[in-house]
């Protein structure tokens, strides 16, 4: 393990990794809830045209991306709600608009190509520089802050957007601020993961938390500790492997959530029986998790 420490781009991707695997499972629980597990996929794509402006405007790839992603957050909110289309469509829309653009864009900068956009693609440790860390950090702790302020509401929102409105929340706005700070999230992400597999990030560590747990909080705290240990486990196996950082993280956060599957069965299974012997014999319905149930979740 020391050995990693040894390396410069190591000492810069390590807190970058630990990071992205601490934020990305938390907008990844508000997204879950509500049924929008692909809207950072979505925005993804978005990201690879902010990068390629970046590029050929000669400014911040980063920088670029994360305004690009906000735009992009923003509109999927705007046709969701203004066009009356769904949100898979909405989505859609995105995938098609923002690969599109990327590719478009590279082709018009001088001395770029297609291959420019394979870092930010896939993910690569060796490519974050001092200025990316500081950039993730600013961005995870803006992250954090915006959850931990309107964290109930949007707790509330996630559940029922009828219940949100009857009791006067102001539904569209912390609908857009679920979008954008998804947007952000991804673009903390993008130098690590890749934008092809943030998503993952962002939707296994809390599919795997939610076989373990049932209350809305401790998801969201048992999704977060394994994204960070995915995290830095899975880039110190692209490490010493030679492989692609992102692949590794997400591989070892599924092997995670099949590990949790086995255990959560068990659990529902010792908790099932030890109900039936407290009722008398009656077996209890044994079904899904209830944060998997819309207002069934407790925070």
């Amino acid at each position: 393990m020391l050995e990693l420490l040894q390396y410069d781009f190591m000492l810069r991707a390590l807190p970058a990794a630990a990071l992205v695997g601490l934020v990305a499972p938390v907008i990844g629980t508000f997204l879950v809830q509500r049924r929008l597990a692909l809207l950072g996929d979505g925005i993804g794509h978005v990201a690879l045209t902010g990068v390629a402006l970046g590029f050929l405007t000669s400014t911040s790839p980063v920088l670029a991306a994360l305004a690009v992603s906000v735009v992009g957050a923003v509109l999927i909110e705007l046709i969701r709600v203004r066009a009356r289309a769904s949100g898979d469509v909405a989505l859609a829309l995105l995938f098609y608009g923002g690969i599109a653009g990327g590719v478009l864009l590279i082709g018009l900068t001088p001395g770029s190509n297609n291959a420019t956009l394979t870092s930010f693609l896939f993910g690569s440790v060796s490519s974050v520089g001092p200025e990316d860390v500081y950039v993730v950090t600013g961005l995870a702790v803006l992250v954090l802050l915006v959850i931990g302020y309107f964290g109930r509401e949007l707790f509330v929102l996630c559940q029922d957007e009828e219940v949100a409105r009857a009791h006067g929340l102001p539904v569209r706005l912390l609908s857009l601020i679920i979008a954008v700070t998804a947007a952000v999230t991804v673009v903390i992400a993008m130098r690590v993961v890749g934008v092809l597999m943030v998503s993952a990030l962002m939707v296994v560590p809390v599919a795997a938390a939610q076989q373990l747990t049932r209350s809305f909080r401790v998801t969201m705290g048992v999704a977060m500790g394994i994204g960070v240990a995915a995290s830095l486990g899975g880039l110190s196996t692209a490490f010493y492997a030679d492989v692609a950082p992102g692949a590794a993280i997400v591989l070892l956060s599924l092997a995670v959530f099949i590990v949790a599957v086995g255990a959560g069965y068990l659990l529902r299974h010792g908790r099932s029986r030890m109900e039936t012997a407290h009722s008398g014999g009656e077996p209890p319905s044994v079904g899904t998790m209830p944060q998997t149930e819309r207002g069934s979740a407790p925070i």
